[in-house]
């Protein structure tokens, strides 16, 4: 059991816990000590060593490496529901773009919506080469260095991972499980990254164990996608039930994150009132949705702060 609870997000395979640990854990307690809470930073990490407070990665990544996973398939192995939803994943990042990226971005992602809507959105049964919103997402500025799209095998990786959590019911099982196996009655706060968000989302609707959640660059509110697809589905989709709190920080340049607040989309739980509360938007420079940057930013350090010591 411990008492924080670290979530990744894709693109983590060749990783482990340790190692994965060993990364977040001084990003951690940077953040904590960029808020002025220098004794809790202490607890977290000090001199290169982690300190007294016990913080366990959920590590679900090593799945992604079984023979024959879709984490390293050729876009042309994948059967069609994958690939649908993929397709539906990539356009659903376009509207996004063209919604929210910089100038170059958005022309070009509205550019590559138009060619869509002339072809017809949605089609089914072609293979992965012709996707057009997947080709069309390589072509942004933004997803490129990322990792999203058909440029390389491992972009086209990264973006089967998410595909996989929502289409192997086997796969999305044993990730929230590496969740459930560190939460336990000492637990105060739950951190989850990108995907990482809705895993640790959904594992929490799983226990009854009272604790703090902290998204960051979450996809939970991306609907027709992501959103509908959560579990449980309504009228439960609700804040999970045993959160005392939720806090969400989104870049504003993280197209990832696409809907910011995320209050509209979570009703508190029966006989709560604890709603997501998204902060004042933080700025991660030139990587918008990194987990690390995200992690020592000192609004990040204030809100562990506040889920530790809270009562």
């Amino acid at each position: 059991m411990s008492t924080i609870v670290l979530v990744h997000g894709i693109a983590q395979e060749q990783l482990s816990a340790d190692t994965l640990e060993s990364q977040w854990l001084p990003a951690l307690a940077g953040g904590v000590r960029n808020s002025g809470n220098h004794e809790l930073a202490d607890r977290l990490w000090r001199g290169g060593r982690p300190g007294e407070i016990s913080v366990r990665m959920a590590y679900y990544g090593a799945q992604y490496l079984e023979k024959g996973a879709q984490g390293v398939a050729a876009a042309t192995d994948l059967d069609e529901n994958a690939l649908d939803f993929a397709e539906q994943l990539a356009l659903a990042w376009l509207e996004t773009a063209n919604e929210f990226g910089d100038s170059k971005d958005r022309r070009e992602a509205a550019m590559q919506l138009a060619s869509i809507d002339r072809a017809g959105k949605g089609q089914q049964g072609v293979r992965a080469a012709l996707r057009p919103a997947l080709n069309g997402l390589t072509k942004l500025r933004w997803f490129a260095p990322f990792g999203i799209g058909l440029a390389s095998k491992f972009t086209w990786r990264a973006l089967t991972q998410v595909t996989r959590y929502f289409t192997d019911d086997e796969f999305r099982v044993f990730a929230q499980d590496q969740v459930l196996a560190h939460i336990g009655d000492e637990t105060r706060l739950v951190i989850g990254h990108s995907l990482g968000s809705v895993v640790a989302y959904e594992a929490l609707h799983r226990t009854d164990h009272r604790t703090a959640l902290l998204t960051l660059g979450s996809p939970l509110g991306l609907q027709n996608v992501v959103y509908d697809r959560l579990r449980p589905p309504p009228p439960n989709r609700t804040v999970p039930a045993c959160v005392t709190r939720w806090d969400n920080l989104v870049d504003n340049d993280d197209l990832v994150a696409a809907h910011r607040d995320l209050a509209p989309f979570f009703p508190p739980a029966a006989e709560s009132d604890v709603k997501p509360v998204t902060a004042q938007s933080v700025d991660n420079g030139a990587k918008p949705h990194e987990g690390i940057h995200y992690l020592t930013k000192r609004t990040t350090g204030r809100i562990i702060s506040e889920a530790l010591t809270e009562e």
